[in-house]
């Protein structure tokens, strides 16, 4: 087993500054990194281990996902409708590996974990990235360094 490796070290380059969307993506991150933990080389183990978290995980990109969605319309980014479609195409494909993990279609954790790796680094550094900018450029800074982009948020914490 690969316990206490990581596939993804967070680091500030993936931090966009606004905590909500930090915070959900270190926890994709420590997510992807507790699958890569559970490669084990055994189909069977990795298959019962993936068969009880997958669910709790796309339940996890679902709620970020609506997250970064729903930022993204309250604050009229442009680029909102071709980030959506990312999204969406991202979940296609994760369900379609529950659908041929479900049919006993080969799986491989490692190969899932790294195509989780990759997905996530490209699509916060390249895709997150515009509306990172894009926020960056209309949100208010806080006295404690924080960057909000709504009123209401900024006075809750």
């Amino acid at each position: 087993m690969n316990r206490g490796n990581e596939l993804i070290t967070w680091s500030n380059k993936l931090m966009c500054g606004i905590r909500l969307i930090d915070e959900q993506h270190k926890g994709l991150v420590m997510l992807v990194n507790e699958m890569f933990n559970h490669v084990t080389g055994d189909e069977k183990q990795e298959s019962e281990y993936f068969q009880r978290v997958i669910k709790e995980a796309v339940k996890y990109v679902k709620i970020h996902f609506a997250t970064e969605e729903k930022i993204m319309l309250a604050t009229k980014f442009k680029g909102y409708a071709e980030h959506k479609k990312e999204h969406d195409a991202f979940i296609i494909n994760i369900f379609d590996t529950i659908h041929n993990f479900q049919y006993r279609k080969r799986f491989n954790l490692y190969s899932f974990t790294k195509f989780l790796k990759d997905w996530i680094l490209t699509h916060i550094a390249l895709t997150d990235k515009q509306y990172f900018t894009y926020l960056r450029s209309i949100a208010t800074r806080q006295t404690d360094g924080r960057l909000c982009v709504n009123v209401k948020e900024c006075q809750r914490s």
